[in-house]
């Protein structure tokens, strides 16, 4: 086991400084920014025959096989400070602290213009409200469900052109927001919308930012959101198959026109829905 995890560190040592990072069939981009997807190489399947485990800030992390290696596949919080951080890693018996780097990146701004300002200046009771579900969804970021494998190859959920960018600052009629932590696709309202892996449905409510949302729950830490629905077609609990319909594009809760708002969570952090999508598919 020692000579395994001295091959680890050499590994993973070479990744960050002078290899590219994986970028293979089925797996995110590897991106080492805030709000990206860091995919770290942990070692051969022949030579650890049990599935390493990982961890970031103290959260499980989504550990695959790919191409004869194991595989950690890290979601950076959009807050992430760029400096070195570390990945804990449990080989068996063993336990090892992976370091590796995140990278500073400068997101472009938004500017979204909202003729219901009561969505921006909000009363003491949407106040509140709002504070409740956002503590809410902070839970069911977080969620974990233990599956024998998870489908990280995306497919975009709605037809139609790419629109506000993720990361993206946004300033709302002038106002300074937080960032934005999804994929906008342009679509007409009632368009279907459909799951962009099978999974099983983790949550569906109406949100007073968010609007009608469905959550759905991947396995191992990968969970997708669909926000502004004009219409919700599943159910909590229910499950649904890669392609399937569960809902339609609408404009409910805090936004501009009707859109698809998609965002995907990672070891309950918000990441880039792009770096998941084919590279031919990528815009």
């Amino acid at each position: 086991m020692h000579t395994l995890v001295t091959s680890l560190r050499r590994l993973v040592s070479l990744s960050l400084f002078a290899l590219p990072l994986l970028a293979h069939a089925g797996l995110p981009a590897s991106s080492n920014v805030p709000g990206g997807v860091m995919v770290l190489p942990l070692g051969s399947t022949s030579a650890i025959a049990d599935k390493p485990q990982a961890w970031f800030q103290d959260l499980p992390v989504l550990v695959t096989a790919d191409e004869g290696q194991w595989v950690a596949v890290v979601g950076l919080p959009l807050d992430s400070i760029p400096v070195m951080h570390e990945l804990k890693v449990q080989l068996g018996h063993e336990t090892v602290m992976l370091p590796f780097d995140i990278r500073p990146k400068a997101y472009p701004e938004q500017y979204v213009t909202l003729k219901d300002t009561s969505k921006i200046e909000l009363s003491p009771a949407d106040l509140a409200r709002a504070e409740r579900e956002i503590a809410a969804i902070t839970t069911l970021k977080q969620h974990w469900r233990d599956a024998p494998d998870t489908d990280l190859d995306l497919i975009q959920p709605a037809k139609g052109d790419l629109g506000g960018r993720f990361g993206a600052r946004r300033f709302f009629n002038g106002q300074m927001r937080k960032p934005h932590s999804g994929l906008d696709v342009r679509a007409g309202s009632g368009k279907p919308v459909v799951a962009s892996a099978a999974g099983v449905v983790l949550a569906v409510d109406d949100y007073f930012f968010n609007g009608k949302t469905v959550f759905v729950d991947h396995g191992n830490g990968l969970i997708t959101l669909y926000c502004h629905l004009k219409r919700m077609d599943v159910k909590a609990g229910q499950t649904v198959r890669k392609g399937q319909r569960i809902g339609l594009v609408g404009q409910t809760g805090r936004a501009s026109g009707p859109h698809l708002h998609w965002s995907v969570v990672l070891n309950g952090a918000m990441v880039d829905p792009e770096l998941f999508l084919a590279a031919e598919r990528r815009q």
